[in-house]
């Protein structure tokens, strides 16, 4: 067991790792599509300024999260987990349809409720994926099974973004990408099939659709465990740092590299495979046990690459030619970092969330996290408008949540160290 890849030749893994792989690559394979389409076509799509249409998309998508994730995560605790991925994948299924149809016709508003669907699909799969996977793995896989399900959906994501850029420049591009994207979810269904039963822990608990009553238990119910309300925290931390980077690349390329749509993309490209080649790395380091001191590694190396990274940027000076110039490789190569000590951070917090989570609640618990996760990232958003507003540069504003990451590194190893101290 000298490798995490051992699991994808298991029944109990496999299965689960290629259906959330799929989900995640029709996800941005279709918003990937739809945003390019829009932003370069989009008076032939809507009347709305195309400088919004990206954080509408985005903003759409993720009502979702704060609407019924905590009905999600009640479902997969009272119902079988393996059972409720099938009738996920089935409605991504419909989706695909409907958005191969939205393409066809132009139809600004069918693929808008598209996104809203694909949120929706994200939202009830989220504590499914996460709760079973403790279910099935060993208590010393659980950071290797976490380690691969971080790394590949970070892979679908940059293959699903790639592809439908890909596919938004050509002619019926939208049409393809629909339909590539009903192939795709019919595989995922197919591969949900063999999902091992993750039979419910606690059957008889009751079941309401009271979306704000079930949104305030999911929370509730986290904050009673410290350490795992802790490790969400933690972990929304992770998700803006990185929603914020990922929402400024365009903009951030061309107004301070003055580059194009394909440095866009090499940003993209080398912060995702960071990301997967920290979690790997993670489970190298971890030897099958969960080692909360490389969060505090992880923090301390996205802080400090992230105010290099900064730095580097508020002082880059263009040369014409962006590929002769050392400064941008500089800027790559911390950038490339933050992804690695990300995914050093991440991980480790997913097992310690999962691992510490009651059994018969983990769903609901996991549920809280995509909750505050959304929140996280939807502020973060909220501050970098706020602070673009106000005159702050992109350096500026990547040079602020830098500092602020080696803080909440100072935080957690505070917490590590009292916690070590209280157990003497």
């Amino acid at each position: 067991m000298s490798s995490p890849l051992y699991l994808l030749k298991t029944h109990r893994f496999a299965p689960l790792f290629g259906t959330q792989f799929l989900g995640a690559f029709n996800d941005n394979l279709f918003k990937n599509t739809l945003a390019v389409l829009l932003t370069f076509q989009a008076a032939e799509w809507t009347s709305i300024s195309s400088a919004l249409l990206a954080p509408l998309i985005g903003a759409v998508f993720i009502l979702p999260f704060f609407l019924f994730s905590g009905v999600a995560g009640e479902l997969a605790d009272k119902f079988d987990k393996a059972r409720l991925a099938r009738i996920v994948k089935v409605w991504e299924i419909f989706l695909m349809v409907i958005a191969t149809v939205g393409f066809a016709t132009h139809s600004f508003i069918t693929l808008m409720i598209v996104v809203f669907g694909m949120g929706m699909h994200s939202t009830l799969f989220g504590p499914i994926k996460y709760s079973i996977i403790p279910q099935h793995m060993g208590e010393n896989e659980l950071v290797s099974a976490n380690a691969l399900v971080e790394s590949g959906t970070f892979a679908a994501i940059l293959l699903g973004t790639l592809i439908g850029g890909v596919l938004s420049g050509i002619p019926n591009g939208g049409v393809i990408a629909g339909i590539a994207s009903i192939a795709v979810a019919i595989i995922g269904y197919t591969l949900s099939r063999y999902i091992p039963n993750a039979p419910s822990l606690s059957p008889e608990m009751p079941f309401s659709l009271n979306l704000i009553a079930q949104t305030r238990n999911a929370i509730r119910l986290a904050y009673q465990n410290r350490m795992v309300f802790l490790s969400i925290l933690a972990i929304s931390w992770f998700w803006l740092y990185g929603a914020l980077l990922l929402s400024q690349f365009p903009s951030f390329v061309q107004s301070v590299l003055m580059g194009d749509e394909t440095t866009v993309t090499i940003l993209l490209s080398l912060f995702t495979l960071g990301i997967g080649a920290g979690s790997i790395l993670c489970e190298r380091l971890s030897h099958h046990s969960l080692r909360v001191s490389l969060v505090v590694i992880g923090a301390i190396g996205m802080g400090l690459s992230g105010i290099d990274f900064a730095l580097a940027a508020q002082h880059f000076t263009t040369t014409g030619d962006i590929y002769a110039n050392p400064q941008f490789f500089h800027i790559l190569f911390d950038l490339t970092l933050i992804g690695v000590f990300g995914g050093l951070y991440s991980v480790p917090l997913y097992a310690l969330m999962q691992g510490r989570s009651e059994a018969h609640s983990r769903s609901r618990i996991i549920a809280a996290n995509n909750i505050l996760n959304a929140l996280f990232m939807v502020s973060g958003a909220v501050v970098t408008i706020l602070l673009l507003g106000d005159g702050w540069s992109i350096p500026d504003i990547f040079l602020l949540v830098g500092i602020t990451t080696l803080l909440v590194a100072g935080i957690i190893a505070r917490l590590i160290h009292t916690k070590a101290k209280n157990e003497l």
